[in-house]
C-alpha cells in the first residue's frame, strides 16, 4: 500500500511539473484602480450587496455541475467571513436592505451586470496577451456599469456600492486522473475553477473604481477556514483599509 501511495505521489509531481512546463508564461494581472481615486478612510458610506455563490462540481470531460449542498454551505461560510472583516475595511459598509432586496429582481441583474463587467476587465485588460487597444496600461482603468445603479431601490443614502462575485468548481476524481494523463502526453488540461470577484462601484456615476479579480483563488468556501482564506484574497487592496496593496495592482495606475 505504501509503495503504491509513493508512486502515485511521485507521479502527481512529475505531472504537475508537466503541467507547469505546458501552462504559458503570461502573467495575469489581478487588481485595477480607476486613475486618481482615494478613498481615506471614514469618509465614505458603503453599501454591500448580496454576494453571488455559486459552488459545484467539474466533471470528466469539463462540464459544471452545479451543487446546491455546496452552495448554501459556501454562501453561510462567506457571509459569515465579510461579517469578521467589515468592521476592518476602513469605511462604514452596510449590508443591502433585505426589503430592498426583495422588492424586485433589479438588485440581482445588477449583481449579474457587475459580474460580467468583471470578466471584461480581467479578460481584456488584466491579461496582457488580450488587451483592447481602448485598455491599455496607458489608458487607465476606465469601466462602468451605468449610471441608472443610483436608481436602485436602497441606495439614496450610499456613496459607494460593493459587489462580492465567487463561482468554483471543483474537479472531479476523473478530470484530475484525465488532467496527469494528459500531462504525460504534454496536454494541458485544466482542472478546476475558482473565480472570485469584488468591486467598488460609485453610485453616482457607476463607474468601477476598484476592482480585484482572480480565476484561482485559495480557501475551500465549503470550509468556515477556508471561506476566510478567501474572503481575505477578496479584500487584498481594498481602499481605505491599513493594510499592504496587492502583489499584482496594474503599474502605473493611482493606488489609495
Amino acid at each position: 500500500m505504501g509503495g503504491m501511495m509513493g508512486g502515485w505521489k511521485r507521479l502527481s509531481a512529475w505531472a504537475a511539473c508537466a503541467l507547469m512546463m505546458a501552462s504559458p508564461g503570461l502573467a495575469q494581472e489581478k487588481t485595477g484602480v480607476k486613475s486618481g481615486f482615494i478613498l481615506p478612510p471614514g469618509s465614505a458610506r458603503i453599501v454591500l450587496m448580496r454576494p453571488s455563490v455559486i459552488v459545484g462540481a467539474q466533471s470528466t470531460g469539463g462540464m459544471f455541475e452545479p451543487n446546491a449542498d455546496w452552495t448554501d454551505e459556501a454562501r453561510r461560510n462567506i457571509d459569515r467571513a465579510i461579517q469578521d472583516i467589515q468592521g476592518q475595511l476602513g469605511n462604514s459598509v452596510a449590508a443591502y436592505d433585505s426589503e430592498a432586496e426583495e422588492a424586485g429582481a433589479l438588485s440581482g441583474e445588477y449583481r449579474s451586470l457587475f459580474t460580467s463587467v468583471a470578466d471584461s476587465v480581467r479578460e481584456y485588460q488584466f491579461f496582457p496577451g488580450n488587451r483592447l487597444p481602448t485598455k491599455k496600461r496607458d489608458k487607465g482603468f476606465d469601466w462602468s456599469i451605468g449610471t441608472d445603479v443610483a436608481d436602485l431601490p436602497g441606495l439614496s443614502n450610499a456613496d459607494y456600492v460593493l459587489f462580492i462575485s465567487t463561482e468554483d468548481h471543483y474537479g472531479s476524481t476523473g478530470r484530475k486522473m484525465l488532467q496527469i494523463f494528459a500531462a504525460m502526453g504534454g496536454v494541458s488540461v485544466p482542472t478546476g475553477l475558482h473565480k472570485g470577484y469584488a468591486g467598488l462601484v460609485d453610485v453616482k456615476t457607476g463607474e468601477l473604481v476598484w476592482l480585484n479579480a482572480d480565476l484561482q483563488m485559495g480557501g475551500d468556501v465549503r470550509t468556515a477556514d477556508g471561506a476566510q482564506k478567501r474572503v481575505g484574497q477578496l479584500f487584498e487592496g481594498f481602499p481605505g483599509r491599513t493594510m499592504p496593496l496587492a502583489q499584482n495592482a496594474l503599474p502605473g495606475l493611482a493606488q489609495p
